[in-house]
């Protein structure tokens, strides 16, 4: 294992790029200490009565509002999330570990199945042990919620390796989850390496990981999990469609499209990274995008400003941004408004729409993570279908219609994890999230989420 003392983890704030604060990275004892903290928690946290269990996952839930401002504050320096978004996730947040807090105990109640032979015999929900969470900057607290909410109801303890960019973030998730009650073990941040996420993973105390983030690093965790025969969850990338196969108000449904794209600067994994759009509403719907983002200007996402948009994460983010962008535009896509890279160190881009994308172009298959609507223009439904699936990811995605029947049809052919008619979305704590194809395997949130890192054992009594 290597060990380092060097800081990686760092303050960087993308609306002006000047280094806030550091911190260390983890020492071989700090990982070590994690590890052996996790594991002893384990043994007494198992064994504690979900009952018991549930009422501490409600009260880290409770905290999360509690201090809602605060955690805001500190997300919208480090990646410079508009603080009321931000504080919008952290209540979110609360609202994940209350659902799994109510309905924890029934989703991880026995079930009896119907035997041939006699006597009785039940599946068990037990917990495995000590998992690892690898954690985005894009949303810091809700990605760790849905992770850790119904993993602590189970009786697992976790080690949580936060982005390098959140660390303040990530020590409040810390400070949260002692309040609140939680035995000493039972959660860990813990500031680690990339060479020592190898080790955690190949350690034989460590049951599983969870990772959310890009394809690359979905990549090279699920074969270090498989390697380790360790069960892994990889919540990957995405490049969700927004089918609209017609509107009375294109405008309307524009504005939908828009401010789904918008959210957290248009960093969201499920966000609707390609809009797909019948050709006889497609003029009007690519002008309403065209004004919203022309009305635009970069502003300070800690201040309420209408009509302004915050930096991306990071200055890299912005850039590699900028050369799909500009690669579309010089195989001859047409850039409507926006898409201009911010000058100095600070991280802004201003939201454009572009359109006359084709299959040669970087943004047609690759993900767009930033503030870019990309418009396709079809001609029929069973177009509209062929162009949704071609793409090696299968998050979510959506279809509009006054004829509920029709786009029902075209949604449930769409080859994703998540299908929504008439909404951008079905979000909410107990809605299931995950993906097919290359945007990753595993489920989080809603029932599913507490049936992962599981073991179903089959208990049997002869009569």
């Amino acid at each position: 294992m290597t060990s380092t003392a060097e800081p990686g983890y760092r303050v960087l704030n993308p609306a002006t790029g000047e280094v806030v604060e550091t911190f260390p990275t983890a020492t071989d004892a700090d990982v070590e200490a994690a590890i052996a903290s996790a594991q002893s928690a384990f043994e007494s946290w198992r064994d504690t009565p979900i009952e018991t269990r549930a009422k501490v996952v409600a009260r880290i839930g409770e905290l999360f509002t509690e201090r809602a401002n605060e955690l805001a504050g500190i997300i919208t320096t480090e990646m410079g999330k508009p603080l009321s978004q931000a504080k919008g996730e952290a209540e979110f947040c609360t609202d994940i570990f209350t659902y799994f807090a109510e309905e924890g105990p029934a989703l991880a109640a026995e079930t009896e199945i119907k035997t041939f032979s006699g006597g009785r015999a039940v599946v068990q929900k037990l917990p495995v042990g000590p998992l690892l969470g690898i954690m985005p900057w894009n949303y810091p607290y809700y990605q760790v919620a849905r992770f850790a909410a119904p993993n602590l109801m189970l009786g697992n303890t976790i080690i949580l390796k936060h982005a390098e960019s959140c660390p303040r973030s990530a020590l409040a998730i810390q400070q949260i989850m002692d309040d609140a009650g939680l035995p000493k073990g039972a959660y860990v941040n813990v500031f680690a390496s990339h060479a020592q996420i190898a080790d955690i993973i190949a350690d034989p105390r460590i049951q599983g990981v969870s990772l959310t983030g890009s394809e690359r690093a979905g990549a090279i965790i699920g074969e270090l999990a498989g390697k380790n025969l360790k069960k892994a969850v990889l919540e990957l990338g995405g490049s969700d469609p927004f089918v609209v196969l017609d509107s009375e108000d294109p405008r309307a449904v524009a504005d939908t499209a828009w401010d789904t794209r918008m959210e957290n600067t248009g960093q969201a994994c499920n966000s609707n990274k390609r809009m797909i759009v019948m050709e006889d509403i497609f003029d009007d719907f690519v002008a309403q995008l065209t004004a919203r983002a022309r009305d635009l200007k970069p502003g300070n996402p800690a201040e309420k400003a209408e009509d302004t948009f915050a930096p991306l994460s990071s200055r890299a983010a912005a850039e590699g941004l900028a050369a799909q962008v500009r690669d579309a535009v010089d195989k001859g896509a047409t850039l409507h408004a926006g898409g201009v890279l911010g000058q100095g160190d600070a991280a802004y881009y201003s939201p454009a729409v572009l359109t006359g994308v084709t299959p040669e172009m970087r943004a047609y298959k690759e993900e767009l993570f930033g503030p870019v609507a990309v418009v396709y223009k079809v001609g029929s439904d069973e177009e509209a279908l062929r162009l949704a699936n071609d793409t090696p990811y299968g998050l979510g995605g959506a279809v509009f219609s006054g004829d509920t029947a029709r786009a029902e049809r075209l949604a449930s052919r769409l080859e994703t994890g998540m299908s929504s008619v008439n909404a951008p979305a079905a979000e909410g704590a107990e809605m299931p999230f995950g993906g097919v194809k290359r945007s990753g395997f595993g489920r989080e949130l809603g029932p599913l989420g507490m049936d992962e890192f599981v073991n179903k054992r089959l208990y049997y009594v002869a009569d």
